[in-house]
């Protein structure tokens, strides 16, 4: 069986892997996906797209990926405060790498509904063959549920493309934790949009008391969020999520409950 890849990130093309967050990814996973260590520090963005098209037309399963960028954080002027330099790829750069890779690549955007332009680049980048949307919020500081943004989310719902949005714990890039809530999905979701909740609200240490609980595979001590995504997604016909970056402790510790679910 063939699969498409849902959540794969395109890194910025100003990527230098000299955090020390990346070098310890380096270390441990760059010879499994098939990459020279050396190559990714002296020459890392062109080495990423190489080695990520290269394991895809290698794959037994998987057919394609959708690729995201991330958007900069902007100000209420819709100017640019910030934009990480390992993250932050543009549409366009998705865009060009789907044109070297259209059988492997499935682009999506990423629009700060914070600029003023947003609806407009929107109707550009489907345009452009865009097949879906990617919301960091919780890295730009944006509460989603702001009245302001019902058009963007309504946007999106009539153009039938999915929104991706990151819910649950962040640890590879500056977050707002009071945006990474699940409460993020509530105004795309009642804008009638298709939303994708990405890490099933999972990897928070909510557990500060006993430490332990935030690793314990009972299902009493995963996050209040995975919980309330559960039901959700009993209630919603419009709210998928996804199982990215599952493997990682906080998260992997669920992921037996999640097989358990009846309607998963």
């Amino acid at each position: 069986m063939n699969l498409i890849d849902s959540h794969v990130h395109l890194l910025s093309p100003q990527v230098s892997f000299d955090r020390y967050y990346d070098k310890l990814t380096l270390l441990f996973f760059a010879r499994q996906l098939g990459a020279d260590p050396k190559e990714l520090r002296s020459n890392p963005y062109e080495a990423y797209v190489r080695v990520l098209t290269d394991s895809i037309r290698s794959s037994k399963y998987v057919d394609k990926v959708c690729l995201f960028p991330v958007d900069a954080c902007v100000d209420s002027m819709g100017r640019e405060t910030r934009r990480d330099k390992t993250v932050c790829s543009s549409t366009e750069d998705v865009l060009a790498v789907h044109k070297q890779h259209p059988d492997l690549i499935i682009p999506f955007m990423s629009v700060n509904p914070m600029r003023p332009e947003a609806l407009d680049l929107i109707d550009q980048y489907v345009e452009q063959g865009c097949r879906g949307a990617k919301l960091l919020q919780n890295y730009w500081g944006v509460n989603l549920n702001n009245s302001l943004f019902s058009p963007y989310f309504e946007k999106l719902r009539d153009y039938g493309i999915p929104v991706v949005i990151h819910v649950g714990s962040e640890y590879s890039i500056r977050s707002i934790t009071a945006c990474e809530r699940l409460e993020m999905v509530k105004l795309p979701l009642e804008s009638g949009a298709t939303v994708i909740a990405a890490h099933m609200g999972l990897g928070r240490m909510e557990h500060n008391i006993r430490p332990w609980r935030n690793l314990s595979s009972n299902p009493a001590w995963f996050d209040s969020d995975y919980h309330q995504l559960l039901q959700w997604l009993e209630e919603y016909d419009n709210l998928y999520g996804d199982l990215s970056g599952m493997l990682a402790p906080l998260r992997a510790r669920a992921l037996r409950h999640l097989s358990q679910q009846n309607h998963i």
